[in-house]
């Protein structure tokens, strides 16, 4: 047995966007939170690489209706440096350099590709339930200590970092609900959303947040406001080998 406890959080915020990856360029948003992102809250509670575990989500329970809000953002081309360029900004050891948002190669002088306006079909006023577990990469886990941490950080709303719902800059606040009367229910909806993105990173790794991008499925469908969430080793969940996808 290498799994913890079942948590639940009730997640909300005024902004999300899960952007469906087939959008190229502009994006646009699952009407429900993807399991990759439902992690994400979840690691910025309690999460370690050196724990050795991850967050299995077990299912999402939609609360309030998704309605979408159409928004035009400027976004800049230019990715960051790497980790030690910034560390050597943070430590006085050269000068920063900054990320240009407006003006051209010539108006800038240097080879900074500026910004870009892109549309964007985001979600507003979301909240969910999420329920989800610990799962241990090892049988030597002592996972009640593990699950004692999570509920001593999330009951007092400590995170390592903002949670968001999908992009930074769409924090989400979090509260544990921990048996007590839920006065709240799943609206009722039904929604078969077809092949809908399980995850971006190999959970059955080490190095999930650290390895190369590999991508996974699985056929999400919402009954009456509630979609399950198969554990990533399910046959359900199909993952990228080479160009394909296999369960």
């Amino acid at each position: 047995m290498n799994r913890g406890k079942t948590h639940c959080l009730e997640v909300w915020g005024d902004l999300a966007c899960f952007t469906r990856p087939e959008m190229k360029v502009e994006r646009y948003s699952y009407p429900i939170i993807t399991p990759s992102a439902a992690r994400g809250i979840f690691d910025a509670i309690y999460w370690k690489k050196s724990y050795g575990f991850y967050w299995q989500v077990e299912q999402v329970e939609i609360l309030t209706p998704p309605k979408y809000l159409a928004l035009r953002r400027n976004e800049v081309k230019d990715k960051s440096p790497p980790e030690r360029t910034i560390l050597g900004w943070a430590n006085g050891k050269e000068a920063p350099q900054p990320l240009w948002a407006d003006g051209s190669k010539d108006e800038l002088g240097t080879d900074q590709k500026g910004r870009t306006q892109r549309q964007t079909m985001a979600l507003k006023n979301v909240r969910y339930r999420i329920h989800a577990h610990i799962h241990a990469r090892s049988t030597q886990a002592d996972l009640n200590a593990l699950d004692a941490q999570f509920v001593r950080r999330a009951s007092q709303g400590k995170c390592f970092y903002q949670p968001y719902l999908g992009c930074r800059e769409f924090p989400a606040w979090f509260e544990l609900r921990t048996g007590e009367a839920i006065d709240t229910h799943p609206i009722a909806l039904d929604l078969d959303l077809g092949y809908m993105l399980y995850d971006v990173f190999d959970l059955g790794t080490e190095n999930d947040t650290h390895a190369k991008p590999a991508i996974s499925v699985f056929h999400a469908q919402v009954m009456a406001g509630v979609m399950h969430v198969p554990g990533y080793e399910d046959n359900a969940v199909k993952k990228a080998c080479g160009e394909e996808f296999h369960a």
